[in-house]
Order: C-alpha cells, then structure tokens, then sequence
C-alpha cells in the first residue's frame, strides 16, 4: 500500500464522519508513520482487518472532499497568498503591497475559520 499524504489533512478536515476505529487507523498509518502491522497489535485486529479499515476511510474522506471540496479551497488560498507574498518580495510599490498585504490577512482570516 502506498501512503497519499494528502489523507492525513483530510483526516483533520473530515474525520468526524468516520466511524472510531476508521479514524484511528488511519491516524495511526498516516499521521503516527506506523506500519499496518504496528496497527494490528495496538487495535488488537489482524492486518487485514486494519487494511479494511484505512480503505474504507479513505474512501469515505475521498467522497467527502468530492462533495464538500474543503481540501481544495483551503489549497487555493494558500496559492493565492503565495502569489500575494510573491508581489510583497518584488516590491509592487506602495498601493499594491498594501492590496497584497490585506490579500494575505484576509486568507488567513478565511483559512481559520473567522469567517
């Protein structure tokens, strides 16, 4: 099996909707690096039984970013700050690093949640 890190970020977005054991296979192979046996033992289930557990999870997290897309508007904004910050280090004079500046705060704003 080869890990796609990106379940890891949509564990944290979407992991609420994944049943306990879904959840914490996942947050054992993803986020803690451990193998699928380290799993089994600390789950007290077999290896197969973990594997089960991780491809439905990731099934149900692909399915939620599909219908949700949080995953991918929370990596638009951080393009789009990129591009902001890229404008600051060249120097856009003084009216457009102002804009860029408030580009940046406002995905920031956007991307914790304050709005």
């Amino acid at each position: 099996m080869e890990k796609d890190l990106r379940y890891g970020v949509l564990l944290d977005l979407y992991g609420g909707l994944l049943t306990e054991k879904q959840a914490a296979a996942l947050d054992y192979y993803y986020n803690s690096d451990y193998s699928l046996t380290e799993i089994a033992e600390l789950m007290d289930i077999t290896r197969q039984g973990v594997r089960d557990f991780i491809k439905r999870g990731e099934t149900a997290l692909t399915e939620a970013e599909e219908r949700l897309g949080l995953y991918e508007r929370f990596r638009s904004l951080d393009r789009i700050r990129g591009w902001a910050g890229e404008i600051l280090e060249r120097g856009g004079g003084a009216e457009i690093n102002v804009l860029a500046e408030r580009i940046i705060k406002e995905t920031e704003i956007i991307r914790n949640g304050e709005r």
